[in-house]
């Protein structure tokens, strides 16, 4: 993930799109972490609801992803 797409949300979270999107519109998430929780969403529509998971098990799946 890169910090410069990050983008503050209207549920004040800041929010990153991955280093990886293009502006083609490709499929691609973004990223809220806060301490509690990691959010993720579409980030073709960001109306949707965001997933929001354990910080242990979003480091579960990027370490599992990035294999």
């Amino acid at each position: 993930m890169s910090g410069e797409n990050s983008k503050l949300g209207p549920d004040n979270l800041v929010w990153f799109k991955s280093s990886y999107s293009a502006g083609d519109g490709g499929e691609c998430v973004e990223v809220a972490a806060v301490p509690a929780k990691v959010h993720v969403r579409d980030s073709k529509d960001t109306t949707r609801a965001a997933l929001a998971v354990e910080p242990t098990a979003w480091a579960a799946f990027v370490e599992f992803a990035a294999r």
